[in-house]
């Protein structure tokens, strides 16, 4: 049952997350978690603001004799993604987010758990209420829409915040400081196709794409898992090559910031070619779960005999399209010189899709450098112009330049290896962190992010764990106690 996290320690982080599972939140959709957060602030008669974007920031003095310390700004997103298993019946909206312990782990049942970046806010919440913790100034900051925009981000006002030291709860490997991450951009193409009519001798099928794994597109794009925009394109145009295929209508994928895990598309083939499609579908099928039998042991390809659609998309659209999404870059492009292991530019196909005349394909380009970014950018227009498509590049945000300098950095060493004995590693992250628009903001701020331990964020199979949480839990306030004058 969802209740059982409430025995488990911290108990002052664990049932403000439960409290946050209760309340829908997914991105763009926050007004009640903005509400509750506000209602939590003004309930332990701490100044509170809500900003015109509902961005929420709640205010701490410090605890008597640590009022010299330098003041404390602890950040985390209100918003979750919302993912779910396609045999899982759950209203993002509506329905609160069912919880379960899974051994070493708390999972979510078949949804996103929201532990990104609900475990951070539940942190932060505790410290806020706590009348036992020693710490300094601090200054709760709650953003909104990390998840699809960063638009608590973007549009926070300078000005409010006094602090000096920003401490981003938004990471997920425990014993980890990171010190940077990746900028990205949202590409937008277009295909606009006119409906044309079934032609005669015709019979439907829809294929499925379903079973495979998803996850964050940034820090799980090197695992190399598949991607059902890709994978369902290449079958598409098997068929249009092949056997005279025509499409109608698909869809795969729906946030540009994970991994597709699923496509389906509704398509006709001339009657005459039934025996050789379903012969070709069934070996196409074969191979491809092949390729990925390590990555993606789940993957499913089906087609399945329809209805007859009512119009199919005009051939010349249809060639340009699924043309320039076969050949879209996807994944890793490449890896960084300066950290080893690190992801420096990558590319994740996140959504293609038919709707009222229009084929939509939206990507999210990541690169730790601005120019290599610029590039992918530039390269990735060059191939939907080409094929004749509008597009549109938006919601592009820097990277966090890594400071190996930083004072917090030292001290939040120092204190991990006095609390745990072994210094925490010292990383960048190819993922979209709000603190590379932060700290456009707030210039001053000296900035550390880290977090308990969460796997495979953005997908049903999102889990924390739960050891992590209380040692992520110990050492936040312990750097509270030691942050410097």
């Amino acid at each position: 049952m969802s209740d059982q996290i409430l025995n488990l320690e911290p108990r002052a982080v664990w049932k403000n997350f439960y409290s946050l599972t209760q309340i829908p939140r997914p991105s763009k959709k926050e007004e009640r978690v903005i509400e509750f957060m506000k209602n939590f602030g003004e309930s332990l008669g701490l100044r509170t603001i809500v900003d015109e974007t509902g961005n929420v920031m709640i205010f701490k003095p410090a605890t008597p004799g640590m009022e010299n310390r330098k003041g404390i700004v602890l950040q985390a997103h209100l918003d979750m993604v919302p993912q779910k298993n396609s045999d899982k019946s759950h209203d993002f909206e509506k329905d609160p987010i069912e919880t379960i312990i899974d051994g070493e782990w708390v999972r979510a049942n078949g949804t996103t758990l929201g532990a990104d970046n609900g475990m951070g806010v539940a942190a932060i919440m505790a410290v806020l209420e706590s009348r036992e913790l020693v710490h300094g100034p601090v200054e709760a900051l709650f953003t909104i829409d990390e998840e699809t925009g960063m638009t608590g981000a973007f549009e926070l006002k300078p000005g409010i915040l006094k602090g000096d030291i920003l401490l981003n709860l938004d990471s997920e490997d425990e014993g980890e400081l990171y010190i940077g991450c990746a900028g990205g951009v949202n590409g937008n193409f277009e295909f606009p196709y006119s409906e044309v009519p079934v032609e005669n001798g015709s019979i439907a099928y829809k294929i499925n794409i379903t079973g495979l794994k998803g996850g964050h597109s940034g820090l799980d794009i090197p695992i190399g898992r598949g991607n059902s925009c890709k994978i369902l394109t290449r079958l598409l145009w098997h068929g249009v090559t092949e056997h005279g295929l025509r499409l109608s209508s698909l869809e795969a994928g729906n946030m540009r910031n994970a991994i597709p895990r699923e496509g389906h598309a509704i398509v006709t083939i001339p009657a005459s070619e039934k025996e050789k499609f379903e012969k070709c579908l069934l070996k196409s099928a074969e191979t491809i779960k092949a390729e990925l039998s390590v990555t993606e042991p789940g993957l499913q390809i089906t087609a399945v005999a329809t209805e007859m659609p009512g119009s199919l998309m005009d051939t010349d659209t249809q060639n340009r399209m699924l043309r320039a999404v076969y050949g879209c870059p996807n994944g890793v492009m490449r890896m960084s010189d300066a950290m080893a292991g690190l992801v420096e530019t990558s590319t994740n196909l996140s959504i293609v899709r038919s709707e009222e005349g229009v084929v939509k394909v939206i990507c999210l380009l990541r690169s730790s450098v601005n120019s290599a970014k610029e590039d992918l950018t530039r390269m990735m227009g060059s191939i939907f112009e080409l094929a004749g498509a509008k597009v549109e590049f938006d919601g592009e945000y820097p990277g966090w330049k890594p400071n190996p300098d930083s004072a917090i950095l030292k001290t939040m060493q120092e204190v991990y290896k006095n609390r745990f004995g072994k210094v925490p590693e010292i990383k960048a992250i190819h993922a979209g962190l709000e603190c590379g628009l932060l700290g456009a903001v707030y210039p001053n701020w000296d900035m550390i992010s880290f977090g308990p331990t969460i796997r495979y964020p953005h997908s049903p199979d999102e889990k924390v764990h739960i050891e992590s949480v209380g040692k992520f839990w110990e050492y936040l306030t312990e750097t509270l106690k030691h942050v410097p004058a």
